[in-house]
């Protein structure tokens, strides 16, 4: 049995893949989930004065400078280099998945174990930093993909994939 990866960065939208012989299908890429300007107010402004915590808008979307596997969907930076974001999904505070940190010299920390607890101890997540070690750092696609088996969605106009 083999794992195969989905690059999230090129495909955003939603898709079905069937494989025989596949143990485990998983997104892979280090996205962006940014915030339409017309959304900032000042509670986001709160966050980012009182707990560090700088979601991104449209107007200022960093460049990242990693590649991860599991996917990470980066939602808010702060002011020491780091990024914060869900692990293996989207940004989305209502959901189930991880809320994790990831350093400057990219370690990866788990903050929260999902959006709701997130919120709950925001006025504390600096202190809730617990290593993980399940995320894999590459300088780009093009590396991971030298070490990694890569579905090719370039050519595919459905959403349904049969390897």
């Amino acid at each position: 049995m083999r794992n195969i990866y989905i690059d999230r960065t090129e495909f955003t939208g939603a898709i079905s893949v069937f494989s025989k012989d596949t143990e485990i299908i998983i997104s892979a890429g280090t996205t962006i989930y940014s915030m339409s300007v017309g959304d900032r107010n000042e509670e986001y402004q709160r966050y980012a004065n009182d707990y560090d915590i700088q979601f991104i808008f449209d107007d200022y979307i960093p460049h990242l400078e990693f590649y991860t596997v599991p996917q990470v969907d980066i939602m808010a930076k702060d002011s020491r280099g780091g990024f914060i974001g869900t692990i293996g999904q989207s940004c989305d505070l209502e959901s189930n998945a991880p809320i994790c940190y990831i350093n400057k010299d990219l370690e990866c920390f788990i903050i929260a174990e999902n959006g709701a607890d997130f919120l709950s101890n925001i006025e504390s997540w600096q202190n809730n930093l617990k290593p993980y070690n399940k995320i894999i750092f590459y300088r780009s696609k093009v590396e991971a993909e030298m070490k990694l088996e890569f579905i090719d969605l370039s050519d595919i106009g459905t959403d349904e994939i049969n390897l």
